[in-house]
């Protein structure tokens, strides 16, 4: 999935400015500017649009997780991977807002999707385990809508 989709996402459902959303970054380590943010946000259509790397999306998550959590100096800070994927994003927004499975499930079926807790549980495993899972954009896409309908508290989607 594209990155700035996540970012455009998360500034909706949590209602950030663009100073924020720099400022979220910066927690975990990486400066950028404001102009930069404003770039990434944009819609792909928009003659000003940039596209946001991973590194960058990697340093978003991370703040994320500092920006709802608090940092504690007695963990370790989390990695930024060199390359991010869809199960990693799902991982840390699952650890950014602290949720647990049957959170997760309920968030999903906020926006009238199933999906079972095996099912959920294969995508939060290490590549390469038997019963692992790629994470597709459809099942992230879902998530960050079911979270933005419980974090707004916006009527859930009817069919």
């Amino acid at each position: 999935m594209l990155n700035n989709y996540v970012l455009r996402s998360v500034r909706y459902m949590l209602d950030l400015s663009d100073a924020q959303m720099v400022k979220i970054v910066e927690l975990a380590g990486l400066t950028v500017t404001k102009e930069e943010m404003v770039k990434w946000l944009k819609k792909e259509t928009d003659h000003d649009y940039a596209e946001c790397n991973d590194n960058v999306m990697g340093h978003f998550l991370n703040g994320l997780i500092f920006h709802r959590r608090g940092k504690d100096e007695n963990h370790p800070v989390p990695e930024v991977e060199e390359r991010i994927n869809n199960n990693i994003m799902l991982k840390k927004l699952r650890v950014a807002f602290e949720l647990k499975d049957t959170d997760m499930i309920e968030i999903f079926q906020l926006v009238d999707f199933r999906v079972s807790k095996p099912e959920l549980n294969a995508v939060f495993r290490k590549p390469g385990h038997k019963n692992y899972r790629n994470c597709g954009d459809q099942l992230l896409r879902y998530f960050l809508n079911g979270l933005t309908i419980r974090l707004r508290g916006l009527p859930p989607a009817t069919k």
